[in-house]
């Protein structure tokens, strides 16, 4: 192959980051894209050597990164507090971790397929090589530094149901590793027409029809699926439910003069859609109620309210646990970002205890040597992490709770399948991150906990984006950003387990163990 001016590797690495930021949900969210985005990066692994194709990956990984995150700004300046230079320098520290797992990959993927020191080097190696080293670095982030898996590429396709049925075996990585199956493809045919390497041709063959033939596997089964589940689910046992977004002023919300103004928006809301009376569970969304159920007055009027239209309600609201007492009186309290069942007597019915918090703003990592620090939200204090994974029950309806951002970390939905769950509830507040793209991207997630699990989810936020998804992963109602709104559905309420509710995230562990054997056989042979 003609040895190509190094100004093109730089456009070729650019041009990925502008096509997936294109693809991805949002503004333009162009789904297709995600077939072709990553080719112009792994063409530049494969002739690049190892330095400057991680240098150029790290590069566009931060450019990438900082269009996908800008939100961050919003997050923590306009409702942090924080001055704008502090907030981008935030935004800017995020990218810079975000880009080197792209660097890594990059890096990794020219030693181990590139041609830049191997010019014989069989195309069909960075063909399997991409997916398996790429979905290993995704699982990777998934839990390092308590983890921060926020819109790998498997998400991008949330809005095609037919072809994301396969994470019901290998969760959204699956879709993922697919997603650069097909990139790497691409490569491989663009290569094959120009390259005057000389290869095995037959074991080359081999290996690409083996690639084409999973992809085969991986879209047919999800189509196949799609119209199996569907059928199932319909003539399955549904549930009447009614998710409430008040829309409350974040700048309001905690001023203690509008605790009632807030309860009587939400009950008013409610109370719109319960004139059919058919409706069995009512959801309001992450600290809808701005206050402490256990000891403020206004916890009458919210058992006012589910005794007068005998409904349950699911609602999130700050909780607490008296844990001891000192000699002088003073007591040990840990606090909770909760959400609490109550049933249509008044009474509390179930609670369930955040578990993944959010760092610097539910609580302060390693706050014992960082006193100077604070949390960026306003609360009571310092949050403490939930235990549990037990779903809350109310009748034939078992629900596996998520808290804001916890519908971005798979493991928490499938626990609590596992234990039992029918039903997914994602009770959130996406006014934190203004009119900017990250509603969007947060619920393309939240969707993917549905498909996995087969399992219905409701969603509650204070604005937007509230509705249902079905098992296959159809939003089948939801609502606009900044609109107060309530919405009632049948909702279905499945009990099958899927191969990825039992096994759990073993696709993508697999792949970081080969990547890891892959290292250690080459350190071996050298």
């Amino acid at each position: 192959m003609t040895k190509l001016p190094q100004r093109v590797f730089l456009v070729y690495g650019f041009l990925t980051p502008l096509l997936l930021g294109l693809a991805m949900p949002g503004r333009v969210g162009f789904w297709p894209l995600l077939f072709v985005a990553l080719a112009p990066l792994l063409h530049v692994c494969l002739f690049l050597p190892p330095k400057k194709s991680c240098l150029l990956g790290f590069a566009a990984g931060f450019l990438y990164h900082l269009f996908l995150l800008y939100w961050i700004v919003i997050v923590v300046g306009r409702y942090g507090g924080l001055p704008l230079y502090l907030s981008f320098a935030a935004l800017v520290l995020l990218a810079l971790y975000m880009s080197f797992f792209w660097g890594l990959f990059c890096l990794l993927l020219s030693i181990f397929a590139g041609r830049s020191w191997h010019r014989e080097r069989s195309i069909s190696t960075l063909v399997w090589l991409a997916p398996v080293l790429w979905v290993a670095l995704d699982y990777l982030r998934s839990f390092l530094f308590s983890g921060f898996p926020w819109m790998d590429i498997g998400y991008g396709l949330y809005s095609q149901p037919r072809l994301i049925q396969a994470a019901d075996l290998g969760g959204h990585h699956a879709v993922s590793f697919a997603l650069l199956l097909s990139n790497s493809l691409l490569v491989a045919i663009i290569d094959r027409q120009r390259s005057n390497v000389r290869w095995n041709i037959r074991m080359e063959r081999r290996l690409l029809l083996l690639a084409c033939g999973f992809l085969v596997f991986i879209f047919g089964y999800s189509f196949l699926r799609y119209d199996v589940v569907s059928r199932a689910v319909s003539r399955g046992l549904h549930s009447k439910i009614a998710v409430v977004q008040g829309n409350v002023n974040q700048a309001d919300k905690w001023t203690p003069e509008k605790k009632e103004q807030t309860v009587a928006t939400y009950v008013r809301l409610a109370e719109e859609v319960l004139d059919q009376r058919d409706t069995e569970l009512v959801v309001w969304p992450e600290t809808a109620l701005p206050f402490y159920l256990q000891s403020d007055p206004l916890a009458s009027r919210i058992a006012q309210f589910v005794i007068a239209n005998n409904i349950w309600l699911l609602t999130g609201a700050p909780a607490y646990t008296i844990t001891g007492t000192y000699p002088d009186g003073r007591r040990d309290v840990d606090y909770f970002n909760a959400a609490v069942l109550i049933d249509a007597g008044g009474r509390l019915a179930g609670q369930y205890q955040k578990q993944h918090l959010v760092p610097f703003g539910e609580y302060v990592p390693l706050k014992k040597y960082m006193p100077f620090l604070s949390p960026l939200v306003v609360s009571v204090g310092d949050f403490t992490a939930g235990q549990s994974s037990a779903p809350l029950v109310m009748g034939k309806i078992r629900m596996g709770v998520l808290v804001c951002f916890e519908s971005i970390f798979p493991e928490i939905a499938r626990a609590s399948t596992v234990a039992g769950a029918n039903l997914l509830a994602n009770l959130t507040n996406d006014a934190w991150y203004g009119r900017s793209s990250a509603p969007y991207q947060s619920m393309a997630m939240s969707v993917f906990r549905a498909v996995e699990n087969k399992r219905s989810l409701v969603r509650a936020a204070n604005t937007g984006i509230s509705g249902f998804v079905d098992p296959v992963g159809n939003i089948i109602k939801r609502t606009e950003l900044f609109v107060p709104t309530a919405l009632a559905r049948q909702v279905p309420l499945w009990e099958e387990e899927t191969i990825f509710t039992r096994n759990g995230y073993l696709f993508g562990a697999c792949c970081l163990c080969g990547v890891v054997a892959i290292f250690l056989f080459r350190r071996r042979g050298a």
